[in-house]
This record gives C-alpha cells, sequence and structure tokens, in this order.
C-alpha cells in the first residue's frame, strides 16, 4: 500500500493510510523537522552540571557504578501464569537479588522491612497484595510484560501474595477499573504507563492507604501519595542511536527507521535523540519515522514493516508494545537489524533474535524502587530518577559486540553521563514538549 510521506532532509515521517492521526500531528511534524535545525545549532557544544556523574562502564552498554537513589521530592482481574512471566524469570530473578542486596532490608510476609524502613502491608491484614495495571497485554513480550514480570518476581522473593494483573485498560476505562482495582484489599498498586494516569489525582487521594506507583513518564505532576520512576528519553534515544549506528556500519547498512504510534511527545523525543545518536556514528545515515496508530496494532505494524523493508531499511526499531514481537520476527525473516524497546532481557531470548536492547525495562525499574521503598529510601510524592551511564538498569546494549563496538558503547555511556550533550537534549526536549 502506497504511504503517504514528508520528506524533510534526509528523512522522512510516514503515516499509514486510513490510521488516524491525533490533534497534536501538526505541531510534531513540525517537531520533527526542526531537528535538522537543532543538529547543526548544537554541533559539538560542550556544557558541564554540577550534579552529572561520569561512570565507566566495563560491559557494553552497561553501566556498572552503583545506582545512585536519584530522589526528587515531589474489567476481570486475574493473577497471572507461570507462562505469563517465564520469559524473563531468570533476568527478573537475578535483578531483585541485587535490588534486595543493595537495598538492604529483609521483609517477612507481612510486609515488615529491617529497622528504618517501611512496611508495606498498609491495610494491615497480614499479607501484601500489590496490583498492577497496563493499558497493553500482560504478555506482550516487552514493555507491559516487563513490569508484570518484575513485580510477580519482586513478590515472589519477599514472600508476598501473587499479585492481581489487569492488563489491556482502555484510557477511557481507567477510571473504573483502576478504582475497582483498589477495592481489592491491594496494598500498592503499580500503574503500567501514563495513558491510563489521568485518574491518578482523585484515586491516590481517596484510597490514601495504598501505597501508589506510576511509569507515568516525562511531565506528569506529582502527587502527594504517588511514587514515580523518571528516566531521561534523550539519553535512552541517544544511546541507542549510537548502538544501531556500530551494528548498520559494521553491516553495511545505510538507512534506519522507528515504527511508533501516533507521534506522541515522548516518541518524538526518542526519535531525535535517536538521530543524533545514530549520526554521531555517520552523518550520512538516514532515519525514518511511521505512525501506526496503536502500540498494538500488529497489521498495522506489519504493513509499516513491509513499507520500510521495500525501501531497503537496514534497521528498524519497533517502539511499540502488543506489536512489537511481530515486527521482531519479520525483521529477523529478513535479515534486519532489530531492537527491542525496554525489556532488559532481549538479549538473552531464544525464541526471537534481537541485535540490541534498548533498556528502559519498567519491571528493572519497580523492583529497584520497591526495594527502596522496603529500606526507607524512598517515599510517597517522590520520582525515582534513572540515568544512563549510571544507573545499569537503563541504555542500549549491543548482544553480541566486538571490542571495538564495546569500547565505542563505552566511550558514549561516559559522553552522556559526563553532560557534554546537555545543549543538545535540552534543544530536543524542548522541540518535543515545547516551552
Amino acid at each position: 500500500m502506497k504511504t503517504h510521506e514528508t520528506a524533510t532532509n534526509d528523512y522522512r515521517i510516514t503515516t499509514i493510510p486510513g490510521r488516524p492521526m491525533n490533534r497534536r500531528t501538526t505541531t510534531t511534524l513540525a517537531a520533527f523537522a526542526a531537528l535538522g535545525l537543532i543538529a547543526a545549532a548544537c554541533g559539538s557544544s560542550k556544557s558541564t552540571t554540577a550534579a552529572t556523574t561520569t561512570a565507566a562502564a566495563t560491559t557494553t552498554a552497561t553501566a556498572t557504578t552503583a545506582a545512585s537513589a536519584g530522589t526528587v521530592a515531589a474489567g476481570a482481574t486475574t493473577a497471572p501464569t507461570a507462562a505469563d512471566t517465564a520469559a524473563a524469570a531468570s533476568t527478573i530473578a537475578a535483578t531483585v537479588a541485587a535490588a534486595t542486596t543493595t537495598a538492604g532490608s529483609a521483609t517477612t510476609a507481612g510486609g515488615t522491612a529491617a529497622a528504618g524502613g517501611f512496611n508495606l502491608d498498609t491495610n494491615g491484614d497480614g499479607k501484601v497484595v500489590i496490583g498492577v495495571a497496563t493499558p497493553g497485554p500482560r504478555n506482550d513480550g516487552g514493555y507491559y510484560q516487563a513490569l508484570v514480570t518484575g513485580v510477580t518476581a519482586f513478590s515472589k522473593a519477599h514472600g508476598f501474595a501473587d499479585p492481581i494483573i489487569v492488563d489491556n485498560i482502555k484510557a477511557e476505562e481507567a477510571a473504573t477499573q483502576l478504582d475497582s482495582l483498589a477495592r481489592q484489599n491491594v496494598d500498592m498498586i503499580a500503574v503500567g504507563a501514563g495513558e491510563i494516569a489521568d485518574p491518578l489525582k482523585d484515586l491516590t487521594a481517596k484510597y490514601a492507604k495504598i501505597v501508589w506507583y506510576c511509569n507515568c513518564g516525562a511531565g506528569y505532576p506529582s502527587q502527594p501519595n504517588l511514587i514515580q520512576q523518571g528516566d531521561d528519553g534523550n539519553e535512552i534515544g541517544y544511546s541507542a542511536g549510537v548502538a544501531t549506528g556500530l551494528l548498520m556500519k559494521a553491516k553495511g547498512a545505510t538507512k534506519a527507521a522507528m515504527i511508533g504510534n501516533n507521534n506522541l511527545n515522548f516518541e518524538k523525543q526518542a526519535f531525535m535523540a535517536f538521530q543524533l545518536g545514530l549520526k554521531s556514528v555517520d552523518p550520512s545515515f538516514a532515519w525514518t519515522y511511521v505512525a501506526t496508530g496503536s502500540f498494538n496494532d500488529v497489521a498495522a505494524a506489519t504493513e509499516a514493516f513491509n513499507n520500510l523493508k521495500a525501501q531497503g531499511v537496514g534497521a528498524i526499531w519497533p517502539y511499540l508494545g502488543g506489536s512489537g514481537e511481530a515486527v521482531a520476527k519479520l525483521a529477523n525473516a529478513n535479515n534486519i537489524i532489530v531492537m527491542d524497546a525496554g525489556a532488559s532481557n532481549a538479549c538473552t531470548r531464544t525464541d526471537l533474535h534481537y541485535d540490541l536492547a534498548v533498556k528502559f525495562d519498567a519491571g528493572d525499574y519497580a523492583t529497584a524502587i520497591f526495594n527502596e521503598l522496603l529500606a526507607g529510601k524512598i517515599q510517597r510524592g517522590e520520582t525515582r530518577v534513572f540515568h544512563v551511564g549510571v544507573d545499569p538498569q537503563v541504555g542500549a546494549q549491543i548482544c553480541s559486540p566486538t571490542a571495538d563496538e564495546t569500547t565505542a558503547m563505552t566511550a558514549a555511556f561516559k559522553q552522556i553521563a559526563s553532560g557534554s550533550l546537555k545543549d543538545q537534549f535540552d534543544a530536543i526536549s524542548k522541540a518535543a514538549y515545547g516551552g
């Protein structure tokens, strides 16, 4: 099927005909077009910040410095099955064990932490139950499943009850579904994405005993009874662009593409930061974005993939949820470089091949934060921010790197952590989010 394309320098912004564009589209296209000006204006400008920590990574795209606290003030439900969580069990189990050791808090089945810690049995019924709410499927093999897997493993490691999972929540149903979950004697609720976070201002006050946690994303306002997770889309996108550029250079590919939803603000940021990293490897590399109108529409994602394949694209980032694995399978069948969006276990999977993992794993984030909560290191109303080059949970990882690629990724992580890209990142954030 023929696509509509808007040419902008050496990359294209493409939409699938018949897939609705939201009302943010006009400003989105302008923001994407501004990237050429951002890159030209920023050049190699350097800046430093007092709060920046330089971290030395000893393995590909994995910082080995200890994670800093980094906090700033601020339907039907069923328990998951073993099949839902088996794919990432070993990775998450290791993460839970490491994070628990770091947190230094022993817990009982009743949720009582070590001295100075937090008692997660917030309703006092003698057990701890965590509820999980996600807008996508619990078994998508990517971002949504990562949170379910992480919370399940965390609960098991601490002797808590099985979590209650509610998935595939539509934005218009979020208030009802979250309210229903809150009334099931849960002690904590983990909300998987900002798409369903609008009711939280009211619900966190209405159910004040419950500890609320959200991967709400940049710009979501702080609430007194809400712990938030944060990261920097610029840092993540840049590291992914560098990693992809290195693989493309080795393979002789010249074109890369991102398949996304609908030009949402965080997608714009990821797109522009990725391009900055990609072109740091080779300025001639082309970078394309395709909007499918959904994170979970397999048919639309497949159509987008086929169009990109016909254009000779050699690397694809499926910035997707439920439809991401379908794109990965197609990429595997067609010898196209492919990466996962979020899950930290991408490199160890045996059912699919990923060339790199772009780690912002919701399960890893939650595990680290929940253990810090038990240890009394984070409080309600705070945001825990994860940084590339500082925290091992976040950043791009080439799955089978050469020695030269390892060296290049270590240098990229150091560069990100040093703050030398601050001006470029600030310009990208301004273009993506306004202001």
